[in-house]
């Protein structure tokens, strides 16, 4: 999620440098009605509006409690109106349809994305937010891709209609699977798959082709390989058919480590394909490393790879011992896996030792342990009011990710310096040692003067 503050009329333009709370807004109503020129999208009808047409697009990924959300809707209105019949203009709840959001990496609202020739890879609106600036930019990406089109470098959607064969993915993404290396592949990876079964004089199997290849190749892009579309010709490997059940054509399954497989139950559009295998991998995906900070470098990475960093200071090892720590961190670490379809980092440090970040987040006033989320893009943090604990932490991860709470502007107005440390070792902490002396040679005498005693 985005930090949005709403800031009272009264209140100066700008956040300073200290703590400065303020309400989150949260708006649960949509910004456009089918009496605007705004094309409402959605997972259902994406990938026909979109994907499907030859049309440029400029489309809105926002959050209805999104204050920066709301600023725009005029001017995105006052876009879709000026352009109407040249360049189509669309939104999506990203917050509603958060599948649609992560399928084009949409970590902030709003995101702007230009769908022209490659609708696989639409590129990011980097201009300014008011309609003049916005359909400025439209019309010189329009002016783009009717010159490469005019050179030959592109034929309008990336995605071939359902008669012409291949395009907006590669075949050689779908794993062919055989009798022979199905349960290697599959059964024997670890890993998510999707399976379609599917015979060669199948109508409904041909129409999803150029779908499940697209999806394929989106999808292995999207997940770092890590969730597979295969594909099954029952009318050759019989066995693994009748192994599954298959009865019909084409028939899709899902294989999942450990388990009986099951039945794909989603739609049949790339789009729709695609947001089943993101679930499937966000269900699936190892928790987020929970990191300790050692250096510069591994906050910086972790603030600027994620939508939130979330960071602990714990408190000393000599105050807690390893099994006190070691149990804080196994609470963010429950966290950590509670909250994994987020895109947010963990980090944690003993306190004392990055003075800096503490103070730039206001921590030490609260005692320890405590914990600050900041959203590096905005720069600007919540703080755990409540307690440190698997509930306190929830309510308080909670309500940032469907933006409530209060934030403030991270100090300085940039991340902190940090020092570099040791890693902790997992032991108890140790008391310095001091030097003994030993006094049976000191002659008092020579130290005091007795006339003065």
């Amino acid at each position: 999620p985005t930090f949005v503050a709403r800031i009272s009329h009264s209140a100066p333009s700008y956040f300073p440098t200290a703590l400065l709370g303020c309400s989150l807004v949260f708006m649960v109503q949509g910004f456009y009605s089918a009496s605007d020129d705004v094309v409402e999208l959605n997972p259902s009808n994406f990938n026909r509006e979109v994907l499907q047409s030859d049309s440029l697009w400029l489309i809105e990924f926002y959050a209805p409690w999104c204050g920066h959300c709301q600023s725009l809707t005029a001017d995105w209105k006052k876009t879709a109106t000026a352009l109407k019949g040249i360049v189509k203009v669309g939104a999506v709840d990203a917050d509603q349809h958060n599948s649609l959001g992560g399928q084009y990496s949409v970590r902030g609202f709003p995101t702007i994305k230009i769908f022209g020739a490659n609708k696989n890879k639409p590129d990011d609106y980097q201009g300014g937010r008011n309609s003049q600036a916005i359909v400025d930019g439209a019309l010189n990406a329009l002016q783009t891709l009717v010159k490469d089109r005019m050179s030959g470098r592109s034929g309008g959607s990336d995605y071939s209609r359902q008669s012409g064969g291949g395009g907006g993915g590669s075949k050689k993404d779908v794993v062919e699977l055989t009798d022979d290396n199905f349960d290697r592949l599959v059964l024997n990876s670890g890993e998510v798959w999707l399976v379609e079964f599917f015979a060669p004089w199948c109508g409904h199997c041909k129409s999803l082709e150029p779908e499940w290849a697209a999806a394929a190749s989106a999808v292995k892009e999207q997940t770092k390989d890590k969730v597979h579309l295969g594909a099954v010709d029952a009318t050759v490997h019989q066995g693994l058919a009748s192994r599954y059940g298959i009865r019909g054509f084409p028939t899709i399954k899902i294989f999942k480590k450990g388990e009986e497989p099951e039945d794909y139950q989603g739609g049949r559009t790339r789009g729709d394909i695609i947001a089943g295998a993101l679930d499937l991998f966000s269900d699936n995906a190892a928790p987020p490393e929970l990191l300790e900070i050692l250096n510069a470098d591994v906050l910086k990475k972790t603030c600027d790879d994620y939508q939130l960093c979330v960071i602990a200071v714990l408190p000393h090892i000599l105050d807690t011992g390893a099994a006190g720590r070691n149990g804080y961190l196994e609470v963010m670490m429950k966290m950590a896996e509670k909250y994994k379809k987020k895109m947010w980092g963990w980090l944690w440090t003993e306190a004392g030792v990055q003075m800096e970040l503490e103070a730039s987040l206001g921590i030490g006033g609260f005692g320890y342990p405590a914990m600050a989320a900041i959203n590096a893009r905005k720069m600007k943090f919540a703080l755990l009011k409540g307690s440190f604990s698997e509930t306190g932490i929830h309510e308080f991860l909670r309500d940032l990710s469907v933006g409530r709470g209060s934030t403030a502007t991270v100090g300085g107005g940039a991340l902190p310096n940090i020092n570099s440390v040791e890693a902790w070792d997992g032991k108890d902490g140790e008391l310095p040692v001091e030097d003994d002396y030993d006094l049976s040679d000191v002659d008092l005498d020579d130290i005091f003067d007795k006339d003065e005693l």
